[in-house]
C-alpha cells in the first residue's frame, strides 16, 4: 500500500491526499483500491474488474445506481462488445436495506450485518494501515492489532480531551510510512 500528502495545505488532519492498496486473497486473486481526493483532480467512486477473457464495471456512481455491466475483451464501454448489463433503472441499494431490515422485523426473521460490517472495517483499516506504515498488513495482524486507536475511549465522555491530540504546532500527527512502522502516525 502506499499513499501521500501533497496538497494537504492548511489542513490539520493526518490523512492522505491519495491512497493505492493491492488486497491479495487466499487464492491469489487480488483486488487494486485507487483514491484520490485532491481538488482540480479527476474523481471517480467506481469498482472494475479485469480477467483473462473478459472486464466489467462492478459499479459506478459512487454505487447507486451501480449500472453494472460485463464486456468481452478489456476495453470498458465499448458497445459492440457489451455481453450483459444490469436492467435499468435499479432499486436503490440503500432503499433495499431497509426493505430487508424491516422485513425481518416485521416478520420475526433473522437479520445480522454485524459479521459483514465488522469485515469491511477491518478491510478498510488494514488498507490504511498499510498505507500510513508502509508494511504488508495482514487480515491477522489488523485483527489482532495492539496499536490503540482511540486511548481511553470507554471512558470518554463530552468533556474528554480528544483521544488524539494536536501536536504544539497546531496540527495533528501524520503517518511517515516506512518510519513509523508499528502505529499509523
Amino acid at each position: 500500500a502506499a499513499g501521500g500528502r501533497h496538497y494537504r495545505g492548511d489542513n490539520v488532519d493526518q490523512n492522505f491526499d491519495s491512497y493505492s492498496v493491492e488486497y491479495t486473497f487466499a487464492d491469489g486473486a487480488k483486488l487494486f483500491l485507487e483514491g484520490r481526493c485532491m481538488p482540480g483532480c479527476h474523481n471517480e467512486f467506481a469498482s472494475y474488474a479485469h480477467g483473462t477473457k473478459n472486464c466489467a464495471y462492478i459499479s459506478t456512481s459512487s454505487h447507486a445506481p451501480s449500472k453494472a455491466r460485463i464486456y468481452a475483451g478489456q476495453n470498458l464501454g465499448v458497445k459492440e462488445h457489451l455481453l450483459w448489463e444490469y436492467p435499468q433503472p435499479e432499486p436503490n441499494p440503500y432503499d433495499l436495506e431497509w426493505d430487508d431490515l424491516l422485513k425481518a422485523i416485521r416478520e420475526d426473521l433473522p437479520y445480522n450485518e454485524v459479521k459483514r460490517g465488522t469485515e469491511a472495517s477491518i478491510v478498510t483499516a488494514m488498507g490504511r494501515m498499510a498505507a500510513h506504515t508502509g508494511q504488508v498488513i495482514t487480515y491477522d495482524q489488523m485483527l489482532n492489532c495492539e496499536h490503540e486507536f482511540a486511548p481511553g475511549v470507554e471512558t470518554l465522555t463530552y468533556e474528554s480531551p480528544a483521544p488524539l491530540q494536536m501536536l504544539p504546532n497546531g496540527k495533528y500527527p501524520v503517518p511517515a510510512p516506512g518510519l513509523i512502522t508499528k502505529t499509523e502516525y
